[in-house]
C-alpha cells in the first residue's frame, strides 16, 4: 500500500543543506513506494499551517528535513496524535535526532530507515502549552542563547562562542526555586536543564542519562562554581562527564517547575518564556519513525 508522506523542509537549515536535500529525499522516498507532498512555506507560520493541514487530512507520516527548530515545529503538529514523525537531520545541532539514534551524517540511511521503520512511541515534554522533544534549558545556557540572538556577527556557531565568552564576564549564580514532583528545592545555580532527550547545542550531553521513553525528565543542576572552574568543567559536557563534578546534581521527575528572576527558558533551541515555567512529561505522546 502506498504511504502518503508530507515532507516538511527548512530550506535554510544547515546553511542551505535542507534545500539541497529536499529533492533527493523526496526521490528516495518515492523509490520506497511513498507518495510525497513537499511542504515549504514562505515563512515559519505558513509552513506550520500547511503541515497541520496535511496531518489533519490524514497523511501516514510527517517527515521533517532540517534541524531541531524544524523538528520542534513538527512536534507542535503531530505530538498527541497518531501521525508518526520522521526526521532527516539537516541542521547544525540535530540533538533530537541524536537522542533518537538516527543517522546524522548519512541522509540516504536516514531516509531508508524512516521508510521501513515501524512507528514507536516516545515521551514529549510540555511547557507553557508547547511541546519539546529534547532539553529545556535555563540559566547560563539560555542567557547565552538570548545574547547570541541579539548579535549579528560573527556568523554560524562562532556567534555562540563569542556569546559564551561575553556572558561569562558578568554572569553570577542565580537563585532558583525548583519543584520536582511537588518537592520544593531552593538553591543557587549556574544553570538548570530539564532533559527529555540527552543533549542540546549540537552534542552537549547536558543530561547524559536521559532517554525519551522512560516517563521522566532528567534534571541537571550546576551549582555555584568559580568562572575558572566553569571554564575547566564546561568542555566535559560533550562527553557527559560533567555530572561527576561535585557541584552537579541530577534528579529525575515527571513534573518540574522552575522559578528564577530574569531568566528565559529555551526548549529545543527555541525561546519559550520567562520563568516561572512548569514542564510535564507526557508519556508516549509522540510516534516516531526511528530505531
Amino acid at each position: 500500500m502506498t504511504r502518503e508522506i508530507a515532507l516538511l523542509v527548512n530550506p535554510t537549515a544547515g546553511k542551505g543543506r535542507g534545500a539541497r536535500l529536499c529533492e533527493p529525499v523526496a526521490e528516495r522516498l518515492r523509490q520506497h513506494g511513498c507518495d510525497v507532498d513537499v511542504v515549504v512555506g514562505r515563512d515559519a507560520d505558513e509552513a506550520f499551517d500547511q503541515a497541520r493541514n496535511r496531518v489533519a487530512k490524514g497523511v501516514d507520516a510527517l517527515v521533517a528535513v532540517g534541524g531541531d527548530g524544524l523538528v520542534n515545529m513538527a512536534l507542535q503538529v503531530v505530538a498527541g496524535t497518531a501521525t508518526p514523525l520522521g526526521i532527516v537531520p539537516a541542521g547544525t545541532g540535530n540533538d533530537i535526532s541524536r537522542s533518537l539514534g538516527l543517522p546524522l551524517a548519512d541522509p540516504v540511511a536516514a531516509v531508508d530507515l524512516l521508510a521501513t521503520a515501524q512507528p514507536r512511541a516516545v515521551d514529549a515534554g510540555r511547557a507553557v502549552g508547547r511541546w519539546f522533544g529534547g532539553v529545556l534549558s535555563s540559566g547560563f545556557d539560555s542567557m547565552v542563547n538570548e545574547r547570541a540572538n541579539r548579535m549579528t556577527w560573527p556568523p554560524g556557531r562562532s556567534r555562540y562562542n563569542v556569546a559564551i565568552a561575553a556572558e561569562l564576564r558578568t554572569f553570577r549564580p542565580i537563585p532558583y526555586v525548583l519543584e520536582l514532583d511537588g518537592e520544593r528545592w531552593e538553591t543557587e545555580a549556574m544553570l538548570v536543564a530539564v532533559g527529555n532527550g540527552s543533549s542540546y547545542g549540537g552534542g552537549m550531553r547536558v543530561c547524559p542519562g536521559a532517554v525519551m521513553d522512560d516517563g521522566v525528565f532528567d534534571v541537571t543542576v550546576l551549582g555555584p562554581i568559580s568562572k575558572v572552574e566553569f571554564v575547566r568543567v564546561f568542555p566535559q559536557v560533550y562527553s557527559g562527564r560533567h555530572v561527576d563534578h561535585p557541584a552537579v546534581t541530577v534528579r529525575r521527575a515527571s513534573r518540574v517547575s522552575l522559578a528564577a528572576p530574569g531568566v528565559t527558558a529555551y526548549a529545543d533551541g527555541e525561546r519559550v518564556a520567562l520563568l516561572p515555567v512548569t514542564c510535564d512529561v507526557v508519556p508516549e505522546a509522540l510516534q516516531v519513525l526511528a530505531p
